[in-house]
């Protein structure tokens, strides 16, 4: 048990789109991702997604509606929900998700599935 230095590891990578594991627990990743530019469509058949802006703009993109979050805003999509992600700025996202969930969900993309396991 220790404590984790959120900002420290945000500034231990820089490429977008590869979560990277910061703790694990009941089976749950805490994930941190950077963000910028769009996301491909996907969904997670059986796991909801928690996402939680820890700094800059960042967007969630339904079929139906787009719902912007700012830094200290998160949302929860619903498992099966179809969606995407965006930020036309760089922005920092905490992700909590079952460990097994791949990040493109169903769909398997050369640029944006990243590798599974990775711990910062």
């Amino acid at each position: 048990m220790k404590a984790i230095n959120v900002a420290d590891k945000f500034g231990q990578f820089t490429e977008h789109w590869r979560p990277k594991i910061v703790a694990q627990l009941n089976g749950q990743d805490v994930r941190l991702v950077k963000v910028q530019g769009v996301f491909p469509w996907h969904h997670h058949a059986n796991a909801e997604e928690m996402f939680l802006v820890w700094r800059g703009r960042f967007r969630v993109e339904f079929r139906d509606r787009i719902v912007e979050l700012e830094a200290g805003e998160f949302i929860v999509v619903p498992r099966g929900v179809e969606h995407r992600t965006a930020a036309d700025e760089e922005a920092e996202v905490m992700i909590f998700e079952p460990s097994e969930v791949v990040n493109t969900g169903n769909v398997m993309d050369a640029e944006f599935t990243a590798p599974g396991g990775v711990m910062i």
